[in-house]
């Protein structure tokens, strides 16, 4: 697989770059936000691994331009940040993992992994899963022309169920990517969320859009029938 590090760091990028080579990874390296740009447009990449605090372009900014040019590839951040505002603004920007420095290479080799077994990301601004439909950039959602509210939790759970339609995810995956990842996974916080949603969502449903797939997690199903 063919990679992408934007890392300013000497020491943590050839720390990354030696342990993802030996892994069997093809990586490209570079220094800056504005040789990220170029070289994540001028090359199609399985993963992308992006520093956030980086010189001429920030990673944020990298981030929202790259998915604002409808690149889909998958992109894990990095960074010293480790504010629930700050992996809130990453996440929302279009990242699909978020790993907080200090960290250990095998969790990071585990999310590349992780990242290269996913379907392709959702770019588009709305989100269109059965009769829900969510407006990104407003954020809103619908469900069969009815406007619903969420709170700020239930909507970025919301957010990575649809992003996600079809695929079964994990309470740990949820737990990590919503409240982050000091997640306790003994904790049933997730299912409590999933009842919000579905007491919002799935109430009048004749099949109930958010699945529980026993023993694994949940699934928002991409193909609902009418209630």
């Amino acid at each position: 697989m063919r990679l992408l590090l934007v890392e300013d760091e000497d020491g943590i990028g050839k720390f990354i770059c030696q342990g993802l080579r030996e892994a069997g990874h093809t990586v490209d390296w570079v220094q800056d936000g504005q040789q990220g740009w170029e070289y994540a447009l001028g090359t199609v990449y399985d993963v992308i691994i992006l520093d956030l605090m980086l010189p001429k372009k920030d990673g944020f900014e990298l981030l929202h331009e790259l998915r604002n040019s409808a690149v889909k590839t998958p992109i894990l951040c990095l960074t010293a940040r480790d504010a629930v505002e700050d992996r809130v603004r990453g996440l929302n920007a279009g990242a699909d993992d978020y790993l907080v420095k200090p960290f250990d290479f095998s969790e990071l080799l585990a999310r590349v992994h992780a990242l290269l077994r996913r379907p392709p990301l959702q770019v588009e601004d709305v989100l269109q899963v059965g009769d829900l439909e969510m407006d990104t950039l407003r954020r809103t959602v619908h469900h069969k022309g009815k406007l619903l509210d969420f709170s700020q939790r239930e909507y970025m759970l919301l957010e990575y169920l649809m992003r996600n339609a079809g695929q079964v995810l994990t309470r740990t995956q949820i737990g990590e990517r919503i409240w982050g990842f000091d997640f306790y996974h003994e904790s049933n916080v997730v299912d409590v969320y999933i009842g919000y949603l579905r007491r919002k969502i799935d109430r009048e449903a004749a099949e109930p859009i958010i699945q529980t797939v026993r023993g694994v997690g949940f699934r928002l199903n991409d193909e609902p029938k009418n209630a």
